[in-house]
């Protein structure tokens, strides 16, 4: 029998004990559901959550969900790197992203990596046939539409959804675009590993998903994040993006 691929599943976390059981129960809903397909890991990246998340983590002692502990609250961009870089080193095949708020549904995990069959990255994406949001306020889609549609245009990529937290990666991906030099902090971070995966020539899928307003807990979302994400893209798309490998 051939050997299962082997998928890690990253999630970073600042205060998320509301969200983080019921995330879990619906992992194991669906590793047992995908256990003749994938093996599925989960790695949950901590910033020293002041409500206890990585405790709360620990105290399930399930032996395919592992804690990375971090000293404090650093931004998405590096709590994703600590973690792609654990799963790299421990031979994952694929390594995804979730968020931990429940706005990804677990569920539709397989449609990610099933398009791993034939691409290198799968975007899980709101604004396409068959991808949707639930309950996020106008103003919030007004301004992820609006920069997405800015960030498509000065970088010229053909991305519906760029900011897209819920993706699947091959390690290969993940290797080779220099992770170590990747500066961005917040959602920037996503735009900037696409942008890298783009220019490196690698395949990109795009997946339709289904986004839920969190139900709990507060959105780590901020004007810095904003303005990092402006900027970064306008110096990238009228300047000339380049990164050592």
């Amino acid at each position: 029998m051939d050997k299962l691929p082997k998928v890690l599943i990253v999630t970073p976390t600042y205060n998320e004990i509301e969200s983080i059981h019921a995330l879990i129960t619906r992992l194991v809903a669906v590793k047992n559901e995908l256990a003749t397909k994938y093996d599925i890991s989960l790695l949950v990246v901590d910033d020293n959550s002041p409500d206890g998340t990585a405790r709360a983590v620990k105290e399930r002692a399930i032996n395919w969900i592992s804690v990375l502990d971090r000293p404090g609250k650093g931004g998405l961009g590096p709590a994703y790197i600590a973690g792609f870089n654990w799963g790299l080193t421990q031979d994952f095949d694929y390594l995804c992203e979730i968020d931990a708020d429940l706005s990804h549904q677990p569920e539709q995990l397989v449609h990610l990596l099933d398009a791993l069959d034939g691409h290198d990255l799968a975007i899980g994406t709101r604004w396409m046939p068959g991808g949707s949001v639930v309950n996020w306020p106008f103003s919030r889609q007004l301004i992820s539409r609006i920069g997405t549609g800015y960030a498509r245009l000065a970088l010229k990529l053909d991305l519906k959804d760029i900011t897209s937290g819920y993706r699947a990666f091959h390690r290969e991906v993940l290797e080779h675009i220099d992770l170590a030099s990747i500066n961005s902090q917040g959602y920037c971070f996503q735009i900037e590993v696409a942008l890298r995966s783009s220019k490196d020539g690698f395949s990109i899928a795009q997946v339709p998903i289904t986004f839920i307003e969190r139900a709990g807990g507060v959105s780590k979302m901020s004007k810095r994040i904003v303005i990092e994400a402006l900027w970064n893209v306008t110096k990238w798309g009228f300047g000339s993006y380049k990164y050592r490998r």
